[in-house]
């Protein structure tokens, strides 16, 4: 019998932590703690514990398809790649723009690095996106504008050193378990924690002050709390002055919001809104966390600078317990955008649209012209497709047959194409669409890094081998890109790959493998291999020109689907504690599985009452998308006129619900937080 152990990073939330994974002869049996990663220092939620179930199920892609006469046939690797390397080829002769790709945040850094070289260098076009265009695209477009820079600002470890912590758009407890055990550890030494949230949810249940207010209307809540602090001179004078500028024409806006107006508008107490504040602003150290309940929105930039607003004025940037702490939902969502998986940056968050960086990545990739326009997001590559504009995708890892809004109207727009590749590791409900399918490896067969929420960057290492034929993303993607004339992609390993990404990528020029073999591994930015890292940002000065943070003045704007007398709940969507994202890999998973086996929505109590809707009773749930099938769960734990339906199962699929004609101006975010619904029994 040989047994291994194989340190890795999770494959499923942000949180990077890390664990040993468990083999016996080949194949994966369990996972085993890794107590000196500092990240969970052994610790794991349910996900993590059972990460390993979903690797060697029967259901595993194993040798390429082609779809002849509507039925997918098996298919040589050759016999594959030269179809897909003809079609995209084709396309791109007459129309590069006419081609769109989709990264995929749960793939290494490697491998999104080279999905959009090939889709920059071999393709010319800048028509790539990823998942964080939906989840956290208003925390780049709008931390970037404040600080310079659109990532957390903190690292996990640093929120236990809080006294106040303030959540605000996102369950902790059941997405980001061990960010959640951070909390704790604050609460333990005496911290507040104070929780906003259209839910009573099991992280609001261990609020000191639990704030309930209305779904989309978040800037109006932080407005009100900085009007209160500014009032009774809460404020941190001193930070405004050397740090920040804007602070007048803020004030100026955040006046018009008193906690008495601010109630009307977001159904919460104006005495919990001023208690709220002046818990926050009185800290000494008081940490912003937030997540998708604040960015899945049209106004989620907005939302995102109200907390970046908050902090600064209170001074709470640059120190331990501090900053602004987005939680990415994904394992490596930060690490897509840093390689530059989105339309309008180069690895590092360079900027396509000036000639500059196109020049610098020409002489980096020795590729020809590189085009200075930026490229369609997710949303917009659906839209094209749908009018005939995108001819062919390639879709790497992402589900948007059930993570994208409207999801009829995804598959309209799927099914338009003239031609679509799906490149993953189960036959997903956007693969059954496909026309090629390439069997990839899980993130257990492969090498490569991922970067955390907290900016971390971490190794995954190999610890079984692929089924069949399956091969790895990076290979794949090499494969395709000297089948279509290019000498740009001779690479041994994820290593060659990586060392490319430190020449172009500024904020991970001194990470090396010596230094990331270190449980500790290496947080960016880190300029030079003499470099420690950066846990803690804006110590001294942001990354803006000048070194101050932006003080953004901001009007509430309400969402764009307002209740009606046809559509009278806002539903609101989300994740849970035991599934994760599209249920591909979670609902394959059988311990977890079995916790939860089927969606549900859930209704309050007297809003359930007044229907005549009774618990786990067959309900119908609409909107002006579509319609779906659901069981209630009637509970007190969510505000009368609200309802709420988890996103991960394609059997009642809330995101058939959910829209996408209207678009954060900025981040081109569309909102998922709010929908006009209706909910009735069934007949």
């Amino acid at each position: 019998m040989n047994i291994q152990y194989t340190p890795t990073t999770c494959p499923y939330c942000g949180c990077g932590c890390g664990f040993n994974l468990v083999s016996v002869d080949g194949k994966l049996k369990g996972v085993e703690p890794w107590k000196r990663n500092p990240v969970n220092e052994g610790k794991l939620c349910p996900k993590g514990n059972f990460s390993y179930e979903f690797v060697h199920r029967e259901d595993r892609l194993t040798t390429p398809l082609i779809k002849k006469g509507g039925e997918f046939v098996e298919a040589t690797w050759d016999e594959a790649l030269d179809l897909v390397a003809s079609k995209l080829g084709e396309i791109k002769d007459t129309n590069p723009e006419a081609l769109a790709f989709l990264s995929s945040a749960r793939c290494t850094n490697e491998e999104n690095y080279l999905m959009q070289k090939l889709v920059r260098a071999v393709i010319g076009t800048h028509n790539i996106d990823h998942c964080a265009r939906l989840c956290h695209g208003p925390t780049v477009a709008g931390l970037a504008q404040t600080f310079g820079s659109g990532a957390m600002t903190n690292s996990l470890e640093s929120v236990a050193h809080a006294d106040c912590i303030f959540i605000i758009g996102s369950n902790t407890l059941e997405q980001h378990p061990l960010m959640w055990r951070r909390v704790l550890q604050a609460k333990a030494k005496g911290a507040k924690l104070i929780v906003a949230d259209p839910r009573f949810t099991p992280s609001a249940k261990k609020a000191d002050l639990y704030l309930p207010f209305k779904s989309g209307t978040d800037v109006a809540l932080m407005n009100a709390m900085m009007n209160v602090i500014i009032s009774e001179g809460l404020e941190d004078k001193e930070f405004i002055e050397n740090r920040t500028k804007n602070f007048e024409e803020l004030k100026a806006v955040v006046m018009k919001y008193p906690p008495e107006k601010v109630a009307d508008i977001t159904e919460a107490s104006a005495d919990l809104i001023k208690e709220a504040a002046r818990m926050y602003a009185k800290a000494d150290n008081a940490a912003i966390i937030y997540s998708m309940g604040i960015t899945q929105h049209t106004t989620g930039t907005d939302n995102v600078m109200s907390t970046s607003n908050l902090a600064m004025i209170t001074g709470n940037l640059g120190r331990p317990g501090t900053g602004v702490n987005p939680l990415r939902g994904q394992n490596n969502v930060q690490g897509a955008c840093d390689m530059g998986a989105l339309p309008v940056v180069y690895p590092g968050y360079q900027k396509v649209i000036e000639g500059e960086m196109a020049e610098k990545m020409m002489t980096a990739w020795g590729c020809g012209d590189l085009t200075c326009r930026p490229g369609l997001t997710v949303i917009e590559m659906m839209n094209a497709a749908d009018a005939g504009d995108i001819k062919g995708m390639y879709i790497m890892g992402e589900n948007p047959m059930v993570s994208d809004p409207d999801i009829k109207h995804v598959k309209e727009g799927l099914e338009s194409l003239d031609f679509l590749v799906v490149q993953d590791i189960f036959l997903t409900e956007t693969a059954e669409l496909a026309d090629v399918v390439l069997p990839a490896t899980s993130w257990a067969e492969k090498d490569g890094t991922f970067t955390s929420t907290e900016r971390r960057v971490q190794y995954i290492r190999k610890a079984v081998d692929a089924p069949g034929e399956a091969r790895s993303d990076w290979s794949i993607i090499c494969d395709i890109a000297k089948k279509m004339g290019s000498d740009l992609f001779n690479y041994d390993s994820p290593q060659d790959i990586f060392e490319e990404v430190r020449t172009v990528t500024p904020q991970y020029a001194g990470m090396n493998k010596e230094r990331l073999e270190k449980p500790e591994a290496l947080h960016w930015p880190c300029p030079d291999e003499e470099h420690p890292g950066t846990p803690i940002l804006w110590g001294e000065k942001c990354a803006t020109p000048d070194g101050l943070g932006v003080l953004m003045p901001i009007e509430f704007i309400p969402p764009a689907e307002l209740t009606d007398e046809e559509y009278p709940f806002t539903l609101t969507t989300g994740r849970m504690l035991f599934h994760w994202h599209t249920g591909s890999m979670t609902r394959r998973s059988k311990t977890l599985d079995r916790e939860v086996p089927t969606g549900f929505v859930e209704i309050n109590t007297e809003d359930a009452a007044e229907l005549g809707i009774k618990n786990k009773e067959l309900v119908r749930v609409k909107t002006r998308r579509g319609e779906i099938e659901i069981g209630a769960k009637v509970t007190p734990d969510i505000m009368k006129g609200i309802i709420f339906i988890p996103f991960h199962f394609v059997e009642c699929a809330a995101n058939t619900l959910t829209q996408s004609f209207a678009l954060d101006p900025a981040a081109k975010m569309p909102e998922f937080k709010v929908s006009a619904a209706s909910i009735e029994k069934m007949e």
